[in-house]
């Protein structure tokens, strides 16, 4: 066993943060546009899709903030499922899950580079702007900013959260920009500027019928902007007052983000009429702030791009945070060796299990680069947290009968009846949502069997199966 062990020190603003950070960058800033091209037909129903989405993300907050109240320690999920379901699927739904949002951090990091370049394209930097198109610096600046947060979470949780904390208060301070113009605007605002701007109308208007395949499927995708809260759980063993603080702070995460995601995209198609962002998204990448751009002058273009920006790199250090918990947690149980779980001897932090997932972080911003296309990765994920969450679920309503001790320490969710519900009601519900995704994966036409998110998914779980079970013998020592 470790001399050092973790140390509680983060409260509650500072786990709220993680989970807001986790969860806010690319969901809101692109997804909710870019939907009108890789769902094509949701048209107007962009928002009610969002709300559908929310369904099953709220049934595993419970979940979640149920058992954090038993078992608040570091890697929450691996935790949860292995102590209260099964110790294999509580070790392979994590695995994938840490594999997935690990490549997403690569992904995120590559992704924030364009953004970086249009503020200098916005201040005229034009030689700055070419050189960010380039190859070798673009990715040269994602592996740096990786590895700037690996550094910023090994030194410790109050550099994390002097990190953390003000980057959110800005990101929130410059989407309400995008929030207030969106609804200081209206649609003629924005087609007399395009008329200006082009001499013509560039899109026409259009009556709009949804079928339901075209909701759910949607619904399903959109559902990936939820993914993020958990990493509050994560950090279980790390928070004060454990008990209170982990439930709340989940709560107050889904409250939050649930309605900046409803204000932040209904501003933006009260101004921007949909046949115009799915026009533009059949032709290229676009985001709110380049949607919004022909009513804005440049100093707001600049303010909302850099509020885009920070938003992406927001999502680092908290996601780190969150993967390193569960290479820990597994080398505290033996599935991994025993060195990932060391903590550093003055910062009380996993030093290993950081320096781990910033190596795969990498190897994600290597795969978007040569792969060209970085949205298998972000697939993959979204597999990984459907089957987590549905996991999830199953454990909160199995609780009682595979781990009574533990079920007794639930401090949220007393009522068995209640408690038996509501999680059955998730196992159903994220159940459906996982068949839609699957689906929509299985049946779309894709140059190569691997670039099917499902496919790649279940080879990553034959690797977890394969380690946990040459390790098993070390996990029942434990």
């Amino acid at each position: 066993m470790n001399q050092q062990s973790l140390q509680r020190q983060l409260g509650l603003t500072g786990l709220v943060a993680t989970g807001v950070c986790s969860m806010l960058g690319a969901s809101i800033n692109v997804v909710p546009f870019m939907i009108q091209k890789h769902v094509p037909g949701i048209g107007a129903w962009v928002l009610p899709a969002f709300l559908f989405a929310a369904i099953p993300a709220l049934f595993a907050a419970y979940a979640y903030a149920a058992l954090a109240t038993a078992m608040p320690k570091a890697g929450g999920s691996y935790i949860y499922a292995s102590r209260g379901l099964s110790p294999y699927w509580g070790f392979v739904a994590s695995f994938s899950q840490w594999f997935g949002l690990s490549i997403v951090i690569g992904v995120v990091a590559y992704v924030t580079i364009p953004f970086l370049r249009d503020i200098a394209e916005a201040l005229q930097w034009m030689e700055v702007a070419s050189l960010l198109e380039t190859g070798i610096v673009r990715v040269g600046l994602a592996l740096l900013l990786i590895w700037i947060y690996v550094g910023v979470n090994i030194r410790g949780l109050q550099s994390y959260e002097k990190s953390i904390i003000p980057l959110m208060v800005l990101m929130f301070g410059m989407g309400a920009v995008v929030i207030f113009s969106g609804f200081y605007f209206n649609q003629k605002d924005f087609t007399q500027a395009i008329v200006d701007k082009s001499g013509a109308q560039a899109f026409l208007e259009q009556t709009h019928s949804i079928n339901l395949s075209t909701f759910l499927s949607a619904g399903a995708l959109l559902f990936a902007s939820f993914i993020g809260f958990d990493s509050i759980a994560q950090a279980g063993g790390e928070a004060r007052n454990p008990g209170k603080n982990l439930p709340l702070a989940i709560a107050l995460t889904i409250g939050i983000v649930g309605l900046y995601y409803v204000l932040f995209t209904m501003a933006v198609y009260n101004t921007v009429p949909w046949e115009y962002v799915a026009q533009e998204a059949s032709l290229r990448d676009i985001t709110a702030p380049g949607l919004l751009a022909p009513l804005l002058p440049d100093y707001l273009i600049i303010i909302i791009v850099a509020g885009a920006a920070i938003a992406l790199i927001n999502d680092l250090p908290a996601m780190l945070l969150s993967v390193s918990r569960l290479v820990f947690a597994w080398a505290e149980d033996g599935i991994f060796p025993k060195t990932l779980s060391s903590i550093h001897s003055s910062n009380q932090t996993p030093y290993a299990a950081l320096i781990l997932s910033g190596i795969v972080a990498s190897v994600g911003v290597l795969g978007s680069h040569f792969a060209g296309n970085f949205f298998l990765g972000i697939d993959i994920m979204v597999t990984s947290m459907m089957v987590n969450f549905l996991l999830i679920c199953l454990t909160l309503a199995s609780i009682d009968s595979i781990n009574p001790e533990l079920s007794e320490k639930l401090l949220l969710g007393k009522k068995l009846s209640t408690r038996k519900v509501i999680a059955c009601a998730g196992v159903l519900i994220i159940g459906f949502f996982l068949v839609i995704h699957t689906y929509k994966d299985l049946n779309a036409t894709v140059g190569a069997w691997y670039f099917h998110s499902t496919y790649v998914w279940l080879l990553v779980m034959a690797l977890a199966s394969l380690i946990f079970f040459l390790n098993f013998k070390n996990l029942k020592k434990v």
